[in-house]
């Protein structure tokens, strides 16, 4: 499970800079998939040892980039996560489970935000793994 990162659209001049708050965020809803996922019954893997090369891509849009970084951390699966921010009001949640050996995509799941906060970001996650994510990840344990 790599941490969730954020994309957004052009930022409209005068807004003011919500930097810190969503990169609190955005922490707090990586641990929360994080310990989703233990809960269920997968092993967490920690991504420390490849947290520079995962810091300096856009995971993203790396191509199989998460893929190489979950082999080589020895793991069979590679979660990322991602908020996309259209506005303070409008935004989206996104979670993508790739297997890692073959890169073939297994599942994704996606929720729409209203507000940019702490409790809808808290909402989403919780909405998105417990209504949607879990469910479909059921087959995928061993």
């Amino acid at each position: 499970m790599f941490p969730f990162e954020l994309a957004q659209g052009d930022v409209v001049p005068g807004t003011p800079d919500k930097h810190v708050a969503e990169q609190k965020r955005l922490d707090e809803v990586t641990r929360d998939l994080r310990d989703s996922l233990a809960k269920s019954g997968f092993e967490v893997i920690d991504t420390a040892p490849v947290a520079a090369k995962v810091a300096a891509a856009n995971l993203q849009s790396c191509g199989d980039c998460t893929d190489d970084f979950a082999r080589e951390l020895g793991a069979d699966y590679a979660v990322t996560g991602v908020v996309y921010k259209v506005s303070e009001l409008v935004l989206s949640m996104n979670v993508r489970v790739r297997d890692a050996a073959t890169s073939t995509p297994l599942t994704s799941a996606v929720v729409d935000m209203r507000g940019n906060t702490d409790e809808s970001w808290r909402r989403a996650i919780s909405y998105l793994y417990r209504n949607v994510l879990s469910a479909r990840l059921e087959k995928f344990k061993k």
